[in-house]
This record gives structure tokens, C-alpha cells and sequence, in this order.
């Protein structure tokens, strides 16, 4: 199934006087890139929201953003008491030892602001549990919408790539049968040129040496080979297309022998109409190039 790599998804949920909001973002990468934020509270939940996204998505860059707001009332934060009697009593002491410094004033809204008085509230085992359920709800729901997103995604690119399939199909069909034709021409335009330089220093023209230079353009210029390799490369991405499983870097790959097999035909021929009909099928190579980065 072809899956775009941009997507989005989001979930929201209120437990334990704490509100949740969870983003998950995905855009094109050629590997699988996670960046995850958590709230310090809950950091130590990262190896298995890692996890959990590695079963999920296979390749692209993906922001996992987890929003926690207390609406409680209890504080988010709690206070030291042993930290900030640690500094009083150190302040006090500076306070005595400096005694020109009379009516010196200790301010506790700085007192809080020192390392350790103030900490992010810690939660029991039982906490700790409901919010790890809490937090894999959350990215189950998210999840979802954003393979749901990537799936609809994956549908517009599939409609996409099998127009520009069928460009390069009908461009091959006129290219059937043109490598007789340059062969007939080249023919044609070599005897007519070397008759007439004959005629002029009376002399006779050389039929088996002709045919042999004829022969000779004709295997050079033959591009059957090419025209079939990528016919077959088309019929291989389409397979690919219509596969279950991650199609991304099979149908890169594709799309590379593609250019290589059209870059060939384009070196071998002297043909305006080839050349026209080459043109086109690098045309739709490319956007068979831009859109396959997008997939997963």
C-alpha cells in the first residue's frame, strides 16, 4: 500500500487534573527520523514512545510534541524546604560575618529561583502508571489520524504516478517500431550521397561494402533493447505500486534504471521523432522522481 510520509495527526485528553495535548508531524526523509518532546515529568517515557513510532512508521522525519498543563490546584512544581534553609542559613551567615552590611534583606522570590529549591513535582508508581496509559492512548489516537492522513496522501500520489506511467507507455508504443524506419532513412541518405559523389569521379559503387556500413549504423542506433528493459521497468512499478508493503526506495530505484535506459535511447538516436518522444518520457521520469521522495 502506498503511503505518503507527510502527515499529521493530534489527540487531546484530561486526567488526573492534567491536561494533554499530543502533535505527531511527518514530512519526506530517506531513513526514519524521530524528534520527541516530552514534558520533564515525563521524559522517562521516551525509549517507548521510540518505540512505538518505530512499529508504526517506517521512513520520513517525525515530530512527536507532548504538551502537559497542570488544571489542578496543586502546582506543578514543588518547593525544597531542606534546599532553601541550606541557602538561608549560608546567607545569614554571610549577613553576620559582614557587619557593615546592617538591614540586609534576604529576598525569597530570588531564594526560589537557586538550583534544587524549586522541582518539578514527582509522581508516585500509581501516577507514573495511569499517565504512561494516558500518554499511550494519546499517541494510539494520533497515530491513527496520521496514517489515515498518509494514506489519503498515498492515494493522490498513486493517481499521480500512474498518469505519468501511462505518458511514458504511449511514448514507447511510438518509439516501436521507429528504429527500422532511421535505418531506412540512414540507407537511403548514405547511397543517395555516395551515388552521386560516385557519378561525379566515375566510378562504381561498392554494394557489399555499403551494407556493411548500413549494418554496422544499424546495430548502433538499435534501441529495441533499451524500450524493452523499460517497458519491464514500468511493469515492475506498477507491481510496486499496487504492493502491501513500504514501496518507497523499491520504486527510487526504479525510477533511476529509468533514466539510465532513457538516456541510452536518447545517446543511440538520430531521429527527431525519437528524440521528441524521449524528451517526453524524461519529462515524466522526473515527476515519477519528485513524487516517489515522498513516499514511504
Amino acid at each position: 500500500m502506498i503511503r505518503s510520509m507527510t502527515g499529521f495527526g493530534d489527540a487531546q485528553l484530561e486526567k488526573q487534573g492534567f491536561s494533554f495535548l499530543l502533535e505527531i508531524k511527518s514530512v519526506n526523509n530517506r531513513f526514519l527520523k524521530t524528534v520527541i518532546r516530552l514534558p520533564d515529568a515525563l521524559s522517562a517515557l521516551e525509549p517507548e514512545v521510540e518505540r512505538t513510532l518505530r512499529k508504526n512508521v517506517c521512513r520520513g522525519s517525525v515530530n512527536y510534541t507532548l504538551h502537559m498543563r497542570n488544571i489542578s490546584t496543586a502546582g506543578p512544581y514543588e518547593v525544597n524546604h531542606a534546599a532553601i534553609e541550606y541557602y538561608l542559613s549560608h546567607l545569614q551567615q554571610m549577613a553576620m560575618l559582614r557587619a557593615d552590611q546592617k538591614g540586609m534583606n534576604i529576598d525569597l522570590a530570588s531564594v526560589t529561583q537557586l538550583p534544587g529549591v524549586c522541582q518539578v513535582r514527582t509522581f508516585t508508581e500509581e501516577e507514573h502508571n495511569e499517565y504512561l496509559e494516558a500518554v499511550e492512548s494519546l499517541t494510539d489516537t494520533a497515530l491513527k489520524k496520521l496514517q489515515n492522513m498518509r494514506k489519503k496522501e498515498g492515494e493522490i500520489l498513486v493517481n499521480d504516478l500512474r498518469q505519468n506511467c501511462q505518458a511514458m507507455r504511449k511514448s514507447l508504443e511510438a518509439l516501436d517500431g521507429l528504429t527500422d524506419e532511421v535505418v531506412d532513412l540512414y540507407r537511403k541518405r548514405i547511397q543517395t550521397r555516395v551515388e552521386s559523389m560516385l557519378a561525379e569521379a566515375n566510378l562504381k559503387l561498392d554494394e557489399e561494402q555499403l551494407r556493411k556500413e548500413i549494418a554496422l549504423y544499424a546495430e548502433r542506433s538499435d534501441i529495441n533493447e533499451e524500450v524493452a528493459r523499460l517497458s519491464a521497468h514500468l511493469d515492475q512499478f506498477d507491481t510496486a505500486c499496487q504492493s502491501k508493503d513500504q514501496a518507497g526506495r523499491r520504486l527510487d530505484f526504479l525510477t533511476q534504471e529509468m533514466l539510465r535506459e532513457a538516456n541510452t535511447i536518447a545517446s543511440k538516436s538520430n531521429h527527431s521523432e525519437i528524440s521528441h518522444h524521449v524528451v517526453d518520457i524524461k519529462v515524466a521520469i522526473d515527476r515519477l522522481k519528485e513524487q516517489v521522495q515522498n513516499i514511504e
